[in-house]
């Protein structure tokens, strides 16, 4: 554990961080992590029990900790109040395996002693329809900031914490790149809610000079973000596109299948490409800048294996 006199957080190396894991049961099977790791990530038991455990020990605490709060709140009123989800939210670059981590936290937590029920809800559902953003000429910046329709992710999140049994989240398909219509995602009565996005932590823009807006991570309890070196994340997002071209790009109705038959070189010369026009602006103008608002950074290594956790101090 290295803890600086002027860092808002305080560091773990792997080693240290493992050591936290005391005796959190280790609930999934190696067959389980495989189906929950992103398709070019190889997940391994030792990763889950070394970083994963302790993470979702240290959730479990918070959670309970909140769940005593409501208590105290509820005798103080002298009234049984309903009891809010806990919302946590998820951050990264685009390729980074913010997914693969939401998906594991997710699985870990509804595995606790009271079985919890636990949401992940990914914040693509929330981007514009694709007419939408071309009408706006917006297509090349989706996953920007302005390309999501942050006034209804909002009200979702007001809904979430505001006690409503039931709450919809857009459907967003990777296949089709759009938004499906009329489909929903419903969310009903959960203890947990996991909401993954690439831009969760960001803060409104204030260009009319008035006091700012609500932000999306106002409705979060605890915030992760999930940090590799530029260079690598790049390296996945290509290894992933080469991935996708030879997979989901070959199907008849993906948005993409005219990727499917490039050669290796092309695919790897496009998928650069996109990553440095779109998603590498994207990176260092409007998610990297949101990484220090986070409570934990996740800071991975060249083979996606995590080299250090940094919490912040309380």
């Amino acid at each position: 554990m290295i803890s600086t006199k002027y860092s808002p957080y305080i560091t773990f190396s792997r080693e240290a961080w493992a050591k936290l894991r005391f005796n959190t049961p280790l609930t999934l099977t190696q067959s389980e992590i495989q189906e929950l790791q992103g398709m070019n990530e190889k997940l391994s038991m030792k990763e889950v029990e070394d970083i994963y455990l302790p993470l979702t020990r240290l959730l479990n605490l918070y959670i309970k900790a909140s769940q005593q709060l409501h208590t105290v709140t509820d005798e103080f009123f002298g009234e049984k109040t309903r009891k809010v989800p806990y919302v946590i939210g998820v951050a990264g670059s685009v390729a980074v395996g913010k997914s693969t981590t939401s998906r594991i936290l997710q699985s870990l937590l509804m595995r606790s002693p009271d079985h919890p029920k636990v949401e992940l809800v990914t914040t693509d559902g929330f981007l514009y329809p694709n007419d939408v953003l071309n009408k706006n000429g917006l297509m090349d910046k989706k996953g920007f900031p302005e390309s999501y329709n942050i006034k209804e992710l909002i009200t979702f999140l007001t809904n979430l914490k505001s006690g409503d049994t039931k709450v919809k989240a857009p459907v967003y398909s990777h296949l089709y790149y759009d938004i499906i219509p009329n489909t929903y995602q419903e969310v009903v009565q959960p203890d947990i809610v996991i909401i993954e996005g690439i831009n969760v932590l960001q803060t409104p823009k204030n260009e009319d000079k008035t006091l700012p807006s609500v932000y999306v991570s106002d409705f979060f309890d605890l915030s992760i973000f999930v940090d590799a070196d530029e260079k690598d994340i790049q390296q996945w997002y290509v290894d992933r596109f080469k991935l996708l071209k030879d997979t989901a790009f070959t199907k008849r109705e993906s948005y993409f299948k005219r990727f499917a038959d490039l050669s290796v070189v092309e695919a790897e010369k496009v998928a650069t490409d996109i990553w440095n026009n779109i998603n590498k602006k994207n990176l260092d103008l409007n998610i990297k800048p949101t990484k220090n608002r986070a409570d934990i950074i996740v800071r991975k290594g060249k083979s996606h294996s995590v080299s250090n956790i940094k919490l912040r101090k309380i």
